[in-house]
């Protein structure tokens, strides 16, 4: 398991992320209500906001009136343990206060959501007879990650591996995780998590980055920060 901490990337224009926060407020609050429910309210809540593969197909659900294709974006907010949640939170915190930066904070808004919407829907194309409601803001985060290795591939991402912190390239950490989202595709089937999500979300933030990002910010450049002298 490899878990961001810290970017050694400096922002194109020092502003407070708003929306990053707001993000992982919003899915914390999220995530408070559904485990303070009891587990029929939970079930009812997965069913109703999850994004279930027939039920969007069909645009009918069976379990309430909430309108299926509105699922593409509540499923965002939706996660089902402390460690789905700490996972997600953990690397949009890395990640994406440096992308909202680039696009700026009303467009990095549609870019999250679209790159979440594109994650459900890769799910849904591989799964599209499931029942199973889909939860979690994976896929958003997915495209964050993309987004972030085509703005800044060379920057410098301090990881953790087997309890050890390691200084690594970005494109390194991205790059093994893509890699790492395709191997489980092939040798995880049963274990319950959308890694077509991830790929679809990833897919759709380098698809939309491009088209998003504010005049003047410059894709794949390597820039290392100014050399500093410690005494």
């Amino acid at each position: 398991m490899v878990m961001p901490l810290w970017d050694d990337n400096p922002f194109r224009q020092p502003k407070t992320p708003w929306v990053t926060w707001g993000l992982i407020g919003a899915n914390c609050i999220g995530f408070a209500i559904f485990v303070s429910s009891g587990p029929e309210i939970q079930a009812e809540i997965s069913n109703s906001f999850g994004a279930v593969p027939l039920a969007v197909l069909t645009n009918t659900s069976l379990v309430s009136a909430f309108p299926p294709l509105l699922t593409l974006l509540t499923y965002q907010f939706l996660h089902f343990s402390w460690m789905h949640l700490l996972a997600n939170m953990l690397f949009l915190f890395v990640f994406g206060d440096n992308v909202e930066d680039a696009t700026g904070s009303l467009r990095f808004v549609l870019f999250y959501l679209l790159c979440g919407v594109a994650g459900a829907l890769a799910y849904i194309a591989s799964a599209p007879n499931s029942s199973v409601p889909l939860g979690g803001a994976s896929g958003a985060v997915a495209g964050v990650i993309g987004a972030y290795l085509l703005l800044r591939p060379c920057a410098h991402i301090t990881v953790i591996v087997l309890y050890l912190a390691l200084r690594v390239r970005a494109y390194w950490v991205i790059g093994g995780w893509a890699l790492l989202q395709l191997w489980q595709i092939e040798t995880r089937a049963n274990d319950n998590v959308a890694y077509w999500s991830h790929i679809g979300g990833l897919i759709g933030g380098g698809v939309l980055f491009p088209l998003l990002r504010q005049n003047g910010v410059r894709l794949l450049e390597c820039v290392d920060p100014p050399p500093v002298v410690r005494t």
